[in-house]
């Protein structure tokens, strides 16, 4: 009997029509186009401007487009993992209302939140319930409304982040494809440098804490910078050492999408070409849990069966990690 291994069988994503560009954000707080570009790699990112919508219609239009793409009846979807950094609310999970929205009533869900590196963790957590041989169709999606959780004065952290959504569909396989390897880690350390210090169990919401501004992001940009660089590259070049993998190896890079300088550090570290490097920042920018589905959806027409894939991604808290996927199918 051959080994079960958990493959992505089918993608789906959704980005919200309202474009804010660099020379917007010109007009909004002291940068320009040439250094935004020059510093991110970033040109525009979607944010979602109707009141009264969050992250879960983001998940939720992303799921809806996997299940059309891929003619699912949602019914037989066993789990849906819901990765994200800026659930709808509070103790409610925005993962069971999606679950409910999408038509899986045969499915149990779930959170997952790990900041930047959410995705990649639940690529993991799917890989495992699948692998159990228990389930059979897990539903993961990464989404993330960030533009809930910017202060759009703050040049620091207005430029980077976008709203967007993506998802895949993890199914058993037993032609050795799927997911190979995975190394992952975390470090507290990360704690003080990027992170909403306002809304959680240390310190509740309150007036003053909403004078304050401390329901933002903040981001101490240099410090995280030197962390993800060295992160990213580390773990990827350890992922392909420990799978006997080279650089002819490797068909596709695919990147946590937080700045162009990272990823091509990245890159450089693993010694891959730009051709294989798939990158969508400039459109995005970093939208956080959706960066690596939205990869794999803008390019899944180049991905093909047996191709060789590495995921990378590093966020708050510190967390971290490196995937080595092997692509299951071709887009018809």
């Amino acid at each position: 009997m051959n080994k079960i291994t958990a493959a992505i069988t089918a993608v789906g994503a959704y980005v919200p029509d309202f474009v804010l560009s660099n020379q917007v954000l010109e007009t909004m707080v002291d940068t320009n186009d040439e250094w935004i570009i020059t510093r991110t790699g970033i040109k525009e990112r979607r944010l979602l401007k109707e009141n009264g919508k969050g992250t879960s219609y983001l998940a939720i239009k992303a799921a809806q487009n996997l299940i059309e793409k891929a003619n699912l009846d949602p019914k037989e979807i066993d789990l849906v993992i819901m990765a994200t950094a800026t659930p709808d609310m509070p103790v409610a999970s925005t993962g069971v209302y999606v679950a409910t929205q999408i038509g899986a009533t045969n499915a149990f869900a779930f959170d997952l939140h790990a900041a930047c590196s959410s995705f990649l963790y639940g690529m993991s957590t799917a890989s495992a319930y699948i692998q159990s041989g228990k389930y059979k169709k897990v539903l993961l999606i990464g989404a993330d409304k960030m533009s809930s959780i910017i202060d759009y004065t703050d040049r620091a952290t207005c430029i980077i982040f976008g709203d967007g959504g993506g998802a895949v569909l993890f199914e058993p396989n037993e032609e050795g494809l799927g997911l190979q390897d995975e190394y992952l880690r975390s470090d507290g350390i990360g704690r003080e440098y990027l992170k909403i210090d306002a809304g959680g169990s240390i310190l509740p919401p309150s007036e003053e804490t909403v004078k304050n501004g401390q329901h933002f992001v903040f981001q101490d940009g240099k410090t995280v910078f030197k962390y993800a660089v060295s992160g990213m590259a580390d773990v990827s070049e350890k992922i392909m050492e420990r799978n006997n993998l080279t650089k002819e190896d490797i068909n596709w890079l695919v990147s946590h999408q937080a700045n162009r300088r990272i990823i091509d550090a990245t890159a450089s570290r693993m010694g891959l070409d730009e051709e294989k490097v798939l990158i969508n920042i400039q459109k995005y920018g970093n939208t956080t849990s959706a960066t690596l589905p939205l990869l794999l959806s803008d390019f899944e027409h180049k991905l093909k069966k047996g191709d060789n894939l590495i995921f990378a991604a590093f966020g708050g808290g510190f967390t971290w990690g490196s995937i080595y996927l092997k692509w299951a199918y071709n887009k018809q």
